[in-house]
């Protein structure tokens, strides 16, 4: 099985938020805040990682990232205050 990680990105705190997912968080978190590809973050400059998670399974992953893009806003924000709640980017601890 190939890992996954679904990962929340920010613009700033409380901010504009972006969820996505991979199997290169590094690589991936790298083409956002580089603006390496046209879309939604680079319109918007959503480029802080503010939340991830591991996933053993891409699928199980996938699954996940559409899960959280049905809550509400303030359920995402929750999610990401209670592990990072100064919405630090947490790009350069990966």
């Amino acid at each position: 099985m190939k890992t996954g990680y679904t990962y929340i990105l920010s613009s700033k705190r409380n901010g504009t938020l972006y969820i996505g997912v991979t199997s290169n968080l590094t690589k991936r978190i790298y083409e956002h805040k580089n603006d390496l590809a046209d879309g939604f973050t680079k319109k918007y400059q959503v480029h802080n990682l503010v939340y991830y998670e591991v996933i053993n399974d891409i699928s199980a992953a996938i699954q996940r990232e559409k899960t959280i893009k049905k809550y509400p806003r303030q359920w995402k924000i929750n999610l990401i205050e209670k592990d990072n709640p100064d919405w630090q980017d947490l790009y350069a601890s990966l």
